[in-house]
């Protein structure tokens, strides 16, 4: 890797506070080029979803998040107002909330329990991460963001003595997502036990008229914000579903979105050189043959970053891992994402990403201020910062020794603003790679069919149930519990089920050898 490629292939903008090199990704000289005319047309599919296209014809729905951070650009007068409106009420119930103005039974609200999951979590919690700053934020962040009673019983116990001042942000678009609504009636029963009515503390942040709107209408919760259908879940950190947990949290919203307005500016522009999406969607289009032949290791060397691979991994994930593309053929498209920590990351797979199977490959994210304030030297003239930025300097020069590609992206600081711009270039970098492979990236049918396999799985578990009832005192081995409930071929579900039914008390288990000869029974 020489300086004149560098030089040649460095991206920066200093306006944007971003910086981009793909030097490091062996394509060759003309590579840019010959990508010229797939590129240009996957700037015309991008710039028609913000024109108000029907990007999800499965459910016959715009793609809209850019809108969110620029509602004059939404294609309609009233969405650009509603878009409007819900910031100015996001804003105006937490300054009322950090006023006192909205109080709890015991006085003013300390603490906010969010309770989602996907991108009704994922999105909150990295931000909440990244900027929390434990002394001085307005309240306190948690989550619930699975259908697991342990962890919430985890979280919960972390509340302890806060629920009277605690808010619970319930989100889902539809209110009928299992494991939001069970978080939901969790969190309820916790604030009931405590003797505390759950309404005077929630908050729905839902689609109009689902079923979470309905009960926050009847049960008269604090407050309602809205959800639309041309946001995904994914894509919806810069609508309520983020904004308002980090707006309680004290987080300067209005930064975050004039940052990511910054970055849809830049990443608009349909000059390929110019612009830093199209870059990484080129370089991701080369190093994975388009078809998501390598891996991407995300290795953020900052702590507060930690959570980005996991919102990376939806947000890729879920739009690029697609079975059929726009013509219907049969293409399993996807990338898939992992990653940690730098300099953790050399401590744990490092040794494999240089001298393993290359099957990878890697997304630096650089920082360039290491704190607030001034440092301690821990070697003369050398701070931890250093070590850190030496590290990841090294590590890159160990990768590129044995050809292993790596991308570096660079930002100056972790801020409201610099978060903002994150996740803007990376919806784009999506969009724009979807195009050049010829995908979907707003539809997420896979995610469907396992919800409708999970209801399976829980309509069995009660007749597995219900037929233990009906024989108290007889006891069945998971093949004849099948048989007796007439679905032999789904006899190891039958088994599972039993399982979890002995180990949480539903049911009583005689270990028996060979295994499978166990019985169970009431």
């Amino acid at each position: 890797m020489t300086w004149t490629r560098f030089k040649h292939y460095h991206y920066q903008n200093p306006t944007l506070g971003l910086a981009l090199d793909i030097s490091r990704v062996p394509f060759p000289d003309g590579f840019l080029a010959a990508m010229e005319k797939p590129m240009q047309q996957a700037f015309a599919d991008m710039a028609a979803l913000e024109k108000g296209a029907i990007a999800n014809p499965d459910e016959n729905r715009m793609v809209g998040h850019y809108w969110l951070r620029a509602p004059h650009l939404a294609p309609t007068p009233e969405l650009s107002r509603e878009i409007s409106s819900t910031l100015t009420a996001i804003k105006t119930f937490a300054g009322r909330v950090h006023r006192g103005e909205i109080v709890g039974p015991q006085g003013p609200f300390t603490h906010v329990l969010v309770v989602g999951i996907g991108g009704s979590a994922l999105g909150p919690q990295f931000v909440q991460h990244a900027l929390g700053q434990p002394k001085t934020d307005k309240l306190s962040v948690a989550f619930f963001d699975n259908t697991d009673p342990d962890g919430m019983d985890y979280v919960l116990a972390g509340l302890a003595g806060h629920l009277a001042r605690t808010l619970v942000v319930v989100i889902s678009k539809s209110g009928g997502t299992a494991e939001t609504r069970n978080g939901q009636l969790e969190a309820a029963a916790a604030f009931k036990s405590a003797g505390l009515t759950f309404a005077q503390h929630a908050i729905a942040v839902t689609g109009a008229g689902s079923k979470l709107d309905q009960t926050a209408i009847k049960d008269g919760w604090l407050a309602r914000f809205p959800m639309w259908d041309w946001v995904g879940g994914r894509t919806s950190e810069l609508s309520a579903v983020g904004l308002l947990p980090a707006a309680l949290q004290g987080i300067d919203i209005d930064q975050m979105l004039e940052g990511a307005a910054a970055a849809d500016a830049v990443t608009r522009v349909p000059v390929t050189r110019q612009n830093p999406a199209a870059l990484l969607a080129l370089m991701w289009y080369f190093v994975t043959d388009g078809r998501g032949a390598k891996d991407m290791v995300v290795l953020p060397y900052k702590d507060r970053l930690l959570l980005f691979s996991r919102y990376l991994q939806q947000l890729v994930m879920e739009s690029l891992g697609k079975e059929l593309d726009l013509r219907g053929r049969v293409v399993n498209q996807g990338i898939s994402v992992y990653g940690n920590k730098g300099s953790t990351d050399q401590h744990a797979y490092v040794q494999q990403l240089r001298e393993g199977v290359n099957n990878f490959f890697v997304t630096f994210i650089e920082v360039l201020k290491d704190r607030s304030g001034t440092s301690t030297e821990v070697e003369p003239g050398v701070t931890s910062g250093d070590f850190l930025q030496g590290f990841y300097l090294g590590t890159r020069d160990a990768l590129s020794e044995k050809d292993r590609a790596s991308i570096t992206l660079t930002i100056n600081e972790v801020s409201p603003r610099s978060l903002g711009l994150l996740i803007a270039v990376y919806e784009r970098v999506v969009g724009l790679y979807a195009s050049l492979i010829g995908i979907n990236a707003y539809h997420q049918p896979g995610v469907e069919a396992g919800k409708k396999a999970a209801g399976s799985v829980l309509a069995l578990k009660l007749r597995v149930s219900a037929a233990l009832a009906a024989a108290p005192g007889k006891a069945f081995t998971a093949e004849a519990l099948a048989t007796e409930l007439n679905v032999p071929q789904q006899t190891e579900l039958v088994y599972k089920i039993l399982e979890h039914l002995a180990a949480n008390g539903g049911a009583r288990k005689t270990l028996q050898t060979p295994w499978f000869n166990s019985t169970y029974g009431l």
